[in-house]
């Protein structure tokens, strides 16, 4: 019988809504349920919706802190936010025979805009902005939300949230692996041979090439990475960049637009001397994300034959070829070779997310947020 759960997922490229239809009717050959839902997990629909501009830019603004009104624009943004969320699942839902009210409960991340996990060395907070009670309201499904708050209130990192996910769709029993996420921000699950687990924040992935190239071509991403190709990497810039004391920290870590933003590079390019082509900025800043994922992968995930990519970055040419030269005894593959287009891996562990809350599994790996123990992650708007 099916099990029918969205996952919507919007993250810090701020690219759009990535929405998934899951069936987790997952059984084993034997005909037992798998524990971990993904015995014969089926995605059945994708959608994308990018954002409208007023929105994105909107939700833009309300990542720098400082401006006008901010909760009240908090709150209409979550209002937005949330009928974008429906339109997807009806667009998922629109795609086969099926029925909003066939789905179980959807998981919708919402979008962050703070993420200050540890203040003083005592739990912070993390802030998405999302309206989980209207989104069951226009659906009429249950949402699942608020994923990360608990995490964090166990002391942990409250993220990145997918490498459980990653453990139970791409671990193999006596193989080592890792997953990369090259999404705004660039996470790596380790998959040890031995079934642990480990994951943190590497640093930026597209959210600083996304930034620079929409302010210097108008466009909100360099496609194929094709603008970085065509620049020459500059040295000096790129010790500034990597002399940030985030990449020198020891897992769990995480971080966010919070850090990795608009001033924090313009800070380092006042301090080059003269002016400095646009491509070749780019082309350091490829370099970047490619040099602090190659390094994580060298010193935390040393035993990986295979690397496994998802997220908006693995469709930068120029990012994945320049990785497997940083890495040339790691075969660097999309996860579309597991089954999983790259695309839909993180709206899918979303998804798995909700499943795991609505059968009260841990969602979360303490080995991986620094949590004192698992939790049960989400909260439930009923319909």
């Amino acid at each position: 019988m099916a099990e029918l759960f969205v996952g919507l997922m919007s993250g810090t490229s701020l690219d759009g809504v990535d929405g998934v239809l899951v069936d987790f009717a997952a059984e084993d050959p034997s005909g037992r349920a798998a524990p971990s839902g993904l015995g014969s997990m089926k995605v059945l629909a994708h959608s994308h919706h990018p954002f409208p501009e007023a929105l994105r830019t909107e939700l833009l603004a309300l990542n720098t802190a400082g401006g006008a009104d901010e909760l009240h624009r908090a709150q209409l943004a979550g209002n937005a936010l949330a009928h974008l969320y429906a339109r997807v699942v009806s667009e998922l839902c629109a795609t086969g025979p099926w029925e909003p009210a066939q789905v179980v409960a959807i998981g919708a991340h919402g979008q962050t805009v703070r993420h200050q996990p540890r203040i003083d060395n005592q739990p912070g907070y993390t802030l998405q902005i999302n309206n989980p009670a209207l989104l069951a309201e226009l659906t009429g499904v249950a949402v699942i939300a608020d994923f990360r708050s608990r995490d964090i209130a166990a002391g942990g990192q409250g993220a990145p949230l997918v490498p459980a996910f990653h453990r139970a769709l791409f671990g193999r029993p006596g193989e080592a692996g890792a997953v990369l996420n090259l999404g705004g921000i660039s996470n790596l699950t380790v998959l040890s041979a031995d079934g642990q687990t480990r994951g943190f924040d590497c640093g930026p992935a597209n959210v600083l090439m996304d930034l620079w190239c929409e302010q210097n071509t108008g466009r909100p991403f360099d496609a194929n990475g094709d603008w970085a190709a065509s620049g020459q990497v500059q040295p000096r810039l790129l010790d500034l960049l990597l002399d940030e004391p985030f990449f020198a920290l020891p897992p769990p870590k995480s971080t966010g637009r919070d850090l990795f933003n608009a001033e924090w590079l313009a800070s380092r390019l006042r301090q080059i001397d003269g002016s400095m082509r646009a491509d070749n900025v780019q082309a350091t800043l490829c370099e970047l994300t490619v040099i602090t994922c190659a390094n994580a992968v060298l010193t935390q995930a040393a035993t990986a034959k295979k690397l496994l990519v998802c997220g908006g970055g693995a469709l930068n040419r120029h990012l994945l070829q320049r990785l497997a030269q940083h890495l040339p005894r790691v075969a660097v593959q999309s996860t579309d070779v597991r089954g999983l287009p790259a695309m839909q891996v993180e709206a899918t562990a979303f998804a798995w997310l909700a499943w795991a809350h609505t059968h009260q599994l841990p969602g979360n790996l303490p080995s991986v947020t620094g949590a004192s123990g698992p939790r049960v992650l989400g909260a439930r708007y009923p319909a």
